[in-house]
């Protein structure tokens, strides 16, 4: 497949909270965003060197999840040329929306399994007011050490019933490559981690076990360091968050993790991402086997259960 340079970037997420101010009190004073605007029933936030107004849109709603994604075009004719190609595609088409706070009009589609997505190219570039503009001008604003303080959005992870038709997806919508997957024994692929850049991944789809629809697994901002997450790690426990799994290690993409719930239950991980570049225009695929994965994380951690069932929002019983 003929690279696609049409996708700039992964520049947003909307996650819905039935538990709005404590959500928000969550991502701002304990996991360290930074916000930029209340508008209605959301908060517009970001961490503080994106450059974009926001990363994060928090959503109050009667259910949790995520509600779209967004990416950004390389430019004005970009966002045309993934237009054409997502009209043509066959897949689920929602039009032309006219933005928010954050950013232009922006086209949106959907996935076979009900993920939102859409493209933009006009957005609006974070201006730091007096009391948080950097020392350093190619900043995009303060490191004020709140909370644990993520330096960037780094990725999300997204459920499907079926890998193979999610990756169809996102390499005919969005021009994406897989990185890495996951082939199981009964030849189905349990996950694969999606760039559309120099990135290891934006992006990665893994398998739904829970029988839900439209689930989100995580939302990733990145660290500089390590040490940071095992400072995050103290501050999540000082503050009551719960923490499922981490400080450790990934086997898969190399990043060191930390995985906890916000209020509402949406998983939330804090990853030291920066690391790992691909540079090589022919990579190719790394395949681990249902084998491999079972040995668990790169230093022996077994993967816990809740990992592979809690989703947002949670599947309705009976």
């Amino acid at each position: 497949m003929e690279p696609c340079h049409d996708i700039a970037h992964l520049g947003h997420v909307e996650i819905l909270t039935d538990k709005f101010e404590e959500s928000l009190d969550f991502f701002t004073r304990v996991y360290g965003l930074k916000l930029s605007a209340l508008d209605g029933d959301s908060a517009y936030l970001r961490a503080w060197d994106d450059y974009e107004f926001h990363t994060l849109k928090l959503t109050r709603s009667s259910t949790t999840g995520v509600a779209h994604i967004g990416y950004r075009c390389d430019s004005e004719a970009a966002l045309a040329r993934r237009v054409a190609v997502i009209e043509a595609s066959g897949y689920k088409v929602h039009g032309w929306v006219d933005g928010d706070l954050g950013h232009g009009r922006a086209f949106r589609f959907e996935d076979p399994f009900g993920h939102v997505f859409e493209v933009y190219w006009d957005t609006n570039r974070y201006i730091a007011p007096e009391g948080d503009r950097p020392a350093l001008k190619n900043l995009a604003s303060r490191y004020t050490a709140q909370g644990a303080a993520p330096r960037r959005l780094d990725h999300l992870n997204l459920l499907a019933s079926d890998v193979t038709v999610f990756r169809d997806f996102m390499q005919t919508c969005l021009g994406s490559r897989v990185t890495e997957q996951i082939r199981l024994d009964n030849g189905r692929l349990g996950g694969c981690w999606f760039t559309i850049n120099n990135k290891t991944y934006d992006l990665a789809c893994t398998e739904e076990h829970g029988g839900g629809h439209a689930r989100l697994h995580h939302v990733t901002y990145a660290t500089d360091t390590r040490e940071d997450i095992l400072r995050a790690a103290d501050i999540f426990l000082e503050n009551g968050v719960h923490i499922e799994t981490g400080p450790h290690k990934h086997a898969i993409q190399g990043t060191f993790f930390l995985y906890v719930w916000e209020p509402a239950g949406n998983r939330v991980e804090l990853a030291n991402a920066g690391a790992r570049l691909i540079l090589a225009p022919d990579w190719e695929t790394v395949t681990w086997t249902e084998t491999e994965r079972k040995r668990g994380q790169a230093w022996g951690l077994k993967t816990i259960e809740t990992f592979h069932t809690h989703g947002t929002p949670p599947v309705q019983k009976g």
